[in-house]
This record gives C-alpha cells, structure tokens and sequence, in this order.
C-alpha cells in the first residue's frame, strides 16, 4: 500500500526505460517514495513507530526514520543484494538498508574489501557511502518485532520486490540472497517479475549458484546476522568470496565497473 492507499500491483511508471537513464532513476526513485509511505500492515507499523518513539538509549538524539525502509544503490546496478528486513535500531533508525548495525558492519566492511563500495562503514543516510554497480533490498521493508515478519507481512511486502526487479530488469546479472528467509521470499518474487523459476524451486544453502534461463543467476549466502558471524557459522572470509562470487555473476570489475561487454 501506498500513501495513496492502494496496495502495489502492475508496474511502476518508467519501468521500460532503458539502462542507466535519467528515466530509469527517476522510476526507481519514485518506487522508493511509494514504499516509504507503505502502511499496509498494522503491527510492522505499530512497532517500527513505537521504536522510533522510544528510541535506544544511545540514539536519544537521533530523529528516527520510523518508516519502511526502500532499496539503496544504483537504478543500473547489475548485482542485487537481498536481505531479510530493516533492523529496529539500524534502518529504522537511519532510514537506509543494513545502515547503522552491526550486521551492517559486517556487510559493508566485506563490501569495501572486495570493491564494491567506497567506505568501509555505514552509519547514517547521508554519510557520503556509494556502492559500485550493487543495490540492497529486502523481502521486508519494515523492521519487524523480534527480526521475525509474518508469512502474512512478507507476501504483502512482495509486490514492491517485484515492482523493483522489474525496474531493475535490463542491467540485472544477479541475485545475491542472505538467509533461507529472503531466498524463500525471493524465488516468487523473480517468478512475478518474469523470469523462469526451477522446478523443484532451488533449496537455499550457502554457496548455492542457480543460473535461471534466461534471467539472472542466483546465489546463496548466509546472513550477515550476529547469530551466524559471532559463532563464525559466516566468517569474513566467506562472506568476501560470497560477494566476489555474485560480482563475478554480474559482470563486475573489483572496482565496480561492468567488465562485460554490452
């Protein structure tokens, strides 16, 4: 739902625009607008509201965004990162993907070693950070209580991970999901979108690598969540190679430049 109130379905204006035009980041742009004044689902707005109220006692001094949180990077971006959802004190806070975390640490940290953005930290929206040829989403765009939507939340927050394939369509080489929840939360959404989806649909596991026919290919990589790098179930390392694996998929140089030929 919009803040028009209607619930997203079809595509968003500027969809067929071609790579890289002024045309395609407006679109995006627009479709950024359109989630943030998502309320289509009570208690994912009743709770990132009541955080954003209440704040932690660190951020006392923050203004809170206290909305759903929209995808960042580049309209042309030819990787696609999808996480879970927004954490309560990070990009509920911030208002900007995996941004002032500490699963966002882990990221962006593996995102600079491996060039595909320029700083090594994210700590608020307007901190200056720029990815390289890479764009973060998620299945969820609200932080949820306990990290855990509803099957519910995640199948009504769906059509904007559609509505955002879509639009990424002409440059995408690649899906690099984090965690069972957002492949599971993926492979329909790449299935609206257009593209052809394995039957059986592909099981999630790190390292996984599906090409689909025709559409990007699909990895696998577990999430960056605290549970999985303080245990060292996700090392620095494996996320790293992750990350230089989906690069490689998309067509990307170490700096970020398309290394593949148009």
């Amino acid at each position: 739902m919009d803040e028009s109130g209607q619930v997203p379905g079809g595509r968003a204006p500027g969809a067929d625009a071609s790579p890289g035009s002024a045309c395609a980041a407006s679109a995006l742009a627009a479709l950024d607008r359109r989630i943030a004044g998502c309320r289509a689902c009570p208690r994912l707005v009743a709770w990132r509201e009541e955080v954003a109220a209440t704040k932690r006692a660190a951020y006392a001094d923050w203004t809170y965004w206290g909305r759903p949180v929209p995808g960042f990077g580049p309209a042309d971006a030819p990787l696609l990162i999808v996480g879970l959802a927004p954490a309560a004190h990070g990009g509920n806070r911030t208002g900007r993907m995996f941004t002032g975390d500490r699963s966002g640490d882990v990221l962006f940290r593996a995102l600079y070693d491996v060039g595909l953005a320029s700083r090594p930290t994210s700590v608020a929206a307007d901190d200056g950070l720029v990815l390289h040829g890479v764009r973060i989403t998620a299945p969820v765009h609200c932080a949820p209580p306990d990290n855990k939507p509803t099957p519910a939340e995640r199948d009504t927050c769906r059509p904007w991970l559609v509505e955002e394939l879509r639009l990424l369509r002409p440059t995408l080489r690649a899906v690099l999901v984090l965690g069972a929840y957002g492949w599971q939360a993926t492979l329909p959404a790449l299935a609206e979108a257009g593209w052809t989806v394995p039957r059986p649909r592909p099981a999630f596991a790190h390292g996984t690598h599906v090409r689909l026919d025709g559409g990007p290919d699909l990895l696998g990589c577990y999430h960056v969540s605290q549970r999985n790098t303080f245990t060292g179930r996700l090392t620095p390392e494996m996320l790293r190679e992750a990350l230089r694996a989906a690069a490689r998929a998309a067509g990307l140089a170490p700096d970020g430049r398309a290394a593949f030929a148009e």
